[in-house]
C-alpha cells in the first residue's frame, strides 16, 4: 500500500474530501491517477495497491468512501476481488476500471457487484461526475459501455423472475435503470422527484434480493423470455 502524501488531516473538518483507493497494478498509472483524483476539489486518493491479496489486506481497515478497481490484475482478478470486498464491506460502492469493454468481462464485472465500469481512458472530469454519481447511488458508465449494457440486453431479451412483483412505476424505473439513466434523468423522464426515484429503487433491490443498480441490471439481462 502507498499513502497519497496530498492526503493530509490539515483537511477542513466541516466539509473532508471523499476518500479514494485506487486498485492497480501498473506503476505509472496507479501514480497517475492517484494524482488526478487527489486533485478533484471533493476527493482524495487515501492509498494505491498494486494487487488484490493487498487491498483484500487494507481496504477493509482503511474503509474508504469509494473504491477504484482495476479489471486485470496478476493472480487474483479485480472481479473476483471486487466479489471479496463486497462481502466484507457490502455498501461501499466499488467502479470497475478497464481498457476492454468485452461484454463478458462487463458482465462479470457487474455480476460481482460492481456499481460502476469505465474505460481508462475516461476524461478526468467525466470521472469526478461518475465518483459523485455512484456515491449518490448511480451506476456510472462510459457512453460506450452503457451502449455495450443495451445491446446485449437488446440481444439477450432479459426479463423479470415472475415471482418478483412491482408496481408498475417500480417496473418503468427498472427499464430506465436498464439504460443506464442515473436517478435525476429517471426523475426527469418520469416526471418524479429524486427522492421518489431513490424510493423505488430501495423497493426493487429489496424485492430482487440484490444491492445494488448494478446488480439489478445484471439479474434483469440474465433472464429469458419464456
Amino acid at each position: 500500500m502507498k499513502q497519497d502524501p496530498s492526503h493530509t488531516s490539515g483537511e477542513a473538518a466541516s466539509n473532508p474530501p471523499l476518500r479514494v483507493v485506487l486498485v492497480e497494478d501498473q506503476s505509472d498509472t496507479r501514480e497517475s491517477w492517484s494524482r488526478l483524483i487527489s486533485s478533484f476539489p471533493d476527493f482524495t486518493c487515501i492509498c494505491t495497491c498494486s494487487s488484490a491479496e493487498e487491498a483484500l489486506r487494507v481496504i477493509p481497515e482503511v474503509k474508504p468512501d469509494v473504491i477504484l478497481m482495476d479489471v486485470f490484475l496478476p493472480r487474483m482478478s479485480g472481479i473476483e476481488c471486487t466479489s471479496r470486498l463486497k462481502a466484507a464491506l457490502p455498501k461501499t460502492p466499488i467502479v470497475m476500471l478497464t481498457a476492454s469493454d468485452e461484454d463478458e468481462i462487463l458482465f462479470l464485472a457487474l455480476e460481482s457487484g460492481a456499481d460502476g465500469y469505465l474505460l481508462k481512458r475516461t476524461k478526468p472530469m467525466e470521472l469526478r461526475a461518475a465518483l459523485l454519481d455512484v456515491l449518490s447511488g448511480g451506476a456510472p458508465m462510459t457512453s460506450e459501455i452503457a451502449r455495450h449494457v443495451v445491446a446485449s440486453f437488446r440481444q439477450k431479451g432479459g426479463g423479470l423472475d415472475p415471482s418478483i412483483s412491482l408496481t408498475p412505476r417500480e417496473e418503468e424505473t427498472l427499464v430506465l435503470l436498464t439504460k443506464g439513466f442515473a436517478n435525476k434523468e429517471i426523475a426527469d423522464h418520469l416526471n418524479l422527484s429524486i427522492e421518489t426515484v431513490r424510493s423505488h429503487l430501495k423497493n426493487i433491490y429489496t424485492k430482487m434480493h440484490v444491492r445494488s443498480r448494478a446488480e439489478a441490471v445484471a439479474h434483469f439481462m440474465s433472464r429469458r423470455p419464456g
